[in-house]
């Protein structure tokens, strides 16, 4: 098979462009390839572990979480209950994002909609540890009304990517 820029998976492009972005740069200047390599390498080593985490966040779930339980409360036509449960599980999830992702997307290769994952994601804005500060700076009217619109909004969102992504 001739390889050509058509049948090249987009990763592995972007893996091409790098590499030839890097070996440019080290004819110029190999100081700054070195450097750039260098904060490359540091940056993998600073993710890795939370990369790890991710992995075994989807290990676990792949032995105590059964697909039909999941189905039951995050798949298709469930209602209010799928709503809840992504918004609390978004308001309750801590820690960086990207460490999610793995997880939202294992739960969604088994049956979760795409209007919990987006709630689930928009939701992550409220953060129950920050809202007595919040309280303190801003008042309990302010942080309640900013509350309510995260989590309206974050149904309204999901609504609205369920429909654009069903008809795409």
């Amino acid at each position: 098979m001739k390889i050509t820029p058509r049948n090249i998976n987009g990763r592995y492009f972007f893996l091409i462009i790098v590499a030839v972005l890097y070996a440019v740069t080290s004819i110029i200047d190999v100081s700054i390839a070195k450097r750039a390599l260098e904060a490359s390498l540091a940056l993998c080593l600073q993710v890795l572990p939370i990369l790890l985490l991710g992995f075994t966040l989807i290990f676990l779930s792949n032995i105590f979480l059964d697909t039909k339980k999941i189905v039951k409360y995050v798949g298709k036509d469930v209602g209010i209950k799928g709503w809840a449960a992504s918004i609390i599980g978004g308001i309750m999830s801590s820690g960086p994002i990207y460490i999610w992702y793995p997880l939202l997307s294992n739960l969604r290769e088994k049956g979760m909609k795409n209007s919990f994952i987006v709630a689930f994601l928009y939701s992550r804005a409220i953060k129950v540890p920050l809202l007595p500060l919040m309280i303190y700076y801003f008042g309990l009217s302010f942080t309640l009304v900013l509350t309510l619109y995260i989590i309206v909004f974050s149904v309204i969102n999901g609504v609205i990517v369920d429909k654009f992504l069903n008809k795409v």
